[in-house]
């Protein structure tokens, strides 16, 4: 009886015919879990890329903008910024859908008038659906009380007087595409500035036809 138990344990002890199969089965749980991570982490990678590329797409747009006046400066209107803000939407990608998962933030950094260096936003632009206030400042910070810039802590950066710097802070939700690898909570943000390219009219933003106004672009909506 115990040698008729004992062949079958021997034989099958010997059989080594699904050994490949069963260490393929044990592996593969490890293996597309990190293939899975590989992907996730390449995608939020791409997506932080395409978001810090509009940023600057922004900025360098914003800079350039506006038309010439019989005074020799540059006047920027409401559908210069508009024009801005949807075509940064197209060039990011229909997949990307920024304003809808996203928004832009616009700011004209000046030095306040009458003074040497006084910091100051003198106006602020705004698009997207995304429920996103910036981190650096709102519309008429630094008129009452001293600004050092905008930007992170101990790197902000500041205009000269005369001259403005459009400072651009795009902000977008993270959509993972396997699972919830990453913190999609806090939206992915990007900032970009540049220095305002031409002899601008700092007086503001205008309207072309003020009997029918374009949309304003306001930060409270």
């Amino acid at each position: 009886m115990r040698l008729t138990v004992r062949l079958p344990l021997r034989r099958l002890l010997r059989d080594t015919r699904a050994t490949a199969m069963l260490e393929f089965a044990l592996a593969a749980p490890l293996l597309l879990s990190i293939g899975l991570l590989g992907a996730e982490a390449a995608n939020r990678a791409i997506t932080q890329l395409r978001v810090n590329q509009v940023a600057v797409l922004v900025a360098d747009d914003a800079s350039r903008i506006g038309e010439n006046s019989l005074l020799g400066e540059v006047t920027v209107y409401e559908s210069d910024i508009n024009d801005i803000f949807l075509g940064a939407d197209i060039q990011a990608g229909e997949k990307l859908g920024l304003l809808e998962n996203g928004r832009i933030i616009l700011s004209s950094l000046e030095v306040l008038e009458d003074s040497e260096d006084q910091q100051y936003i003198h106006w602020q632009r705004c698009m997207g659906d995304l429920d996103y206030t910036s981190s650096y400042g709102e519309e008429g910070d630094g008129e009452f009380s001293s600004i050092p810039g905008m930007g992170p802590p101990g790197e902000e950066i500041y205009a000269f007087k005369g001259e403005a710097v459009m400072f651009v802070e795009v902000a977008m939700t993270y959509h993972p595409i396997v699972s919830e690898l990453f913190d999609a909570s806090e939206p992915i943000v990007a900032i970009a500035a540049f220095n305002v390219r031409n002899n601008r009219d700092l007086a503001g933003v205008m309207q072309r036809n003020s009997s029918a106004p374009d949309p304003v672009a306001r930060c409270d909506t």
